[in-house]
């Protein structure tokens, strides 16, 4: 008998959860199997049936042969857990359904290990994680005036806001308490931030220097061993135990933290699915195929020691720069629904809702970068809600010429004030106003020349 693979076997589960949403009130072992698409034994069916009660999937009432199956509404399924995620990101139905698989308990989810088929079943051009509707929107997203230059050229002239922006925004995807002030004034004037570690401000540094290296060198960088080792190198930086762990591809086991996926163990086998990673995704054509390729099977293979992820979020910008295309900065993305993401990938080898972020991603990005459409979407509600506290704020601080350091004391005081779900987004929100200020747009803030001049001497001295 052919040995059936994982891959298999996620589809037949897949197809039995959308067959039992036909029957509301539960179906019969012989029900589901008449109502499947699929060829399938009963035994066999058992099996994946008894494998989605275990994940608390689906539940069972009566016994033996009058024994019924039906599916636990998502809703009930959430409220199971001890956090329910709030969002702003809309999600596909399959994102949904990933969501809900991975916010349950470990002990109830399915171990698995590396998946050779996710990766060696992919065709390049061909198949596409991203349909044609959703590359139609992100080309539209991210068309800038310059994508009849040289590669790299947009990215060129707004590299001093993506340094703030993508080192920040990334770095915050890994847990660090940096604000947006703070990152700002480690990254020109070199300022460590007060009660922060010193592995939070190696972590942005190396973001800045991995930044100026893809952006640089656009020319002569793409998706090769060399590009990708000397990434994790410069992030890396002065992060690893051990410092030859560096650009290195991975010897050792490592785990995964509150996940029931163990990465590839085999340095060979590491070794070989890390250059078909490589040449897949140079053959791969569209642009943003490319980039979420990469931030779909750089994570997946854990290649290196650690920093795995942070270097498949610089590695997606790789093909967005040679097309001059606006870079994806990660802002306001939400740690837990990228984790979620990213763990789905690992434990489902499905990318619905790692998707759904990275559309969501791409959109802010691309709005704070690109001269996009006014079309393109509602004003913030969030601005809108504390419009006046974010206008005194900031023009108390220009008018005053308060520093740097002291303006971060003043909005965090001020934050603290505010519902608890609010205080870190308003922090964010008024470090950004302040560093978009420029002599076009200071005005809106009620503040004179005079005192415009005065607050831009403090801020931008060295």
């Amino acid at each position: 008998m052919a040995k059936i693979s994982y891959a298999q076997i996620l589809q037949e589960l897949q197809l039995i959860r959308k067959t039992l949403e036909q029957f509301k009130d539960g179906a019969s072992l012989e029900m589901i199997k008449n109502a499947l698409d699929i060829d399938i034994e009963i035994r066999t069916l058992q099996r994946r049936l008894d494998r989605l009660i275990d994940e608390g999937i689906i539940a069972t009432s009566g016994k033996t042969k009058a024994r019924l199956y039906r599916l636990i509404s998502s809703q009930s399924a959430v409220k199971q857990n001890t956090g329910e995620t709030h969002t702003t990101i809309p999600l596909s139905e399959g994102g949904k359904e990933i969501q809900e698989i991975i916010s349950r308990p470990t002990h109830m989810r399915f171990p698995v290990g590396y998946q050779d088929e996710f990766l060696l079943f992919y065709r390049p051009n061909i198949d596409s994680y991203l349909t044609d509707e959703d590359k139609r929107k992100l080309a539209h997203l991210g068309k800038t005036a310059r994508l009849d230059q040289p590669a790299g050229t947009y990215v060129k002239e707004i590299l001093q806001r993506m340094l703030i922006d993508l080192s920040w925004n990334s770095s915050r995807l890994e847990g660090n308490t940096y604000s947006l002030l703070d990152t700002q004034q480690l990254i020109f004037h070199g300022k460590l931030a007060d009660n922060k570690s010193a592995a939070e401000a190696q972590m942005i540094l190396n973001h800045k220097d991995a930044i100026e290296f893809i952006v640089q060198t656009t020319e002569e960088i793409g998706y090769n061993r060399y590009t990708i080792t000397n990434l994790h190198a410069l992030l890396s930086n002065n992060l690893l135990p051990d410092p030859s762990a560096r650009g290195r591809l991975r010897k050792a086991l490592v785990g995964i933290g509150n996940s029931v996926f163990t990465p590839l163990g085999i340095p060979q086998r590491i070794e070989e699915m890390f250059e078909l990673i490589l040449e897949k995704a140079n053959a791969i054509e569209d642009p943003f195929e490319q980039s979420f390729f990469v931030m779909v099977h750089l994570p997946y293979l854990q290649p290196f020691d650690d920093v795995n992820k942070r270097v498949s979020r610089l590695a997606a910008n790789l093909s967005l720069n040679r097309h001059n295309l606006a870079p994806l900065a990660f802002v306001d993305v939400p740690n837990d629904l990228y984790v979620m993401g990213i763990l789905g990938v690992y434990e489902l080898n499905r990318v619905e809702l790692l998707k759904d972020v990275y559309m969501w991603a791409y959109e802010r990005s691309a709005r704070r970068y690109g001269s996009l459409r006014q079309s393109l979407g509602e004003p913030d509600p969030f601005r809108i809600k504390y419009r006046n506290d974010i206008r005194s704020l900031v023009t108390d601080i220009v008018s005053n010429a308060i520093s740097p350091e002291d303006a971060g004391k003043l909005i965090a005081r001020k934050a603290a004030g505010l519902p608890e779900g609010d205080q870190s987004r308003f922090i964010e929100t008024v470090d950004t106003e302040l560093l978009s200020l420029h002599e076009g747009n200071f005005a809106t803030y009620y503040v004179r020349p005079a005192e415009f001049k005065k607050w831009e001497a403090v801020w931008k001295k060295l």
